[in-house]
């Protein structure tokens, strides 16, 4: 059974099962500020792969995660190369996902294999007060089943997965359009290799410094 919550209902102790679900290794469908997404604890491996056996996801296909702040990025990264730190500091909060070297505690099962793991920080108030009451980062993937759309409301997320799902926090219908876009910064020369909601230009423009 799935438990519900509606964000703009919530307050402290309405938080309780969310950091109880997390904790024991549920599935969290969340709104971020692009769609809905998935989130588990990602240093749960057994977490991880029932996430990826609900959305039918192959399993060389790496997850994002978000955090909290800075201090939270560092527990997971190896490094911020000096590119990256001017995107983060011109779009976080916001849509931009940078693909760092993973510390060795990041599971393999979440990167991929290839030693590198996606981050972002969400803008979304929600997601913000999430990841404050969890004091943990968060897997952030689309909450649809590989291959479908990208759902927008709560409803859709339910006609997905039904009670497979362990808590649904309704945060309203979104305006997501695009996904975040998706930055390479693991090399040299910066990639981006995804453009959603933040044009290429912009990004390669804030590395200039412009």
């Amino acid at each position: 059974m799935t438990t519900l919550l509606k964000a703009e209902t919530l307050s402290g102790s309405d938080w309780k099962p969310v950091r109880d679900i997390f904790k024991k290794g549920g599935i969290i469908a969340y709104p971020t500020e692009t769609f809905y997404g998935l989130g588990v604890d990602p240093f749960n491996k057994t977490a991880v792969k029932k996430l990826f056996e609900l959305k039918g996801r192959e399993p060389d296909k790496p997850i994002s995660i978000l955090v909290k702040d800075k201090n939270m990025l560092l527990a997971v990264v190896e490094e911020i190369p000096p590119a990256a730190e001017k995107l983060i500091k011109k779009f976080w909060p916001g849509p931009l996902t940078i693909i760092f070297k993973a510390k060795k505690t990041i599971p393999s099962v979440l990167t991929g294999d290839t030693g590198k793991i996606a981050v972002r920080i969400s803008c979304s108030p929600i997601t913000q007060k999430l990841l404050e009451i969890i004091d943990s980062p968060i897997t952030t993937t689309s909450a649809n089943p590989s291959g479908k759309k990208s759902p927008v409301t709560a409803k859709e997320v339910q006609d997905y997965f039904g009670d497979k799902i362990d808590l649904l926090i309704d945060g309203g219908a979104l305006s997501g359009k695009l996904g975040s876009t998706i930055v390479d910064a693991t090399k040299r020369e910066l990639k981006v290799v995804r453009e959603g909601e933040i044009p290429a230009q912009d990004v390669f423009e804030a590395i200039k410094g412009r």
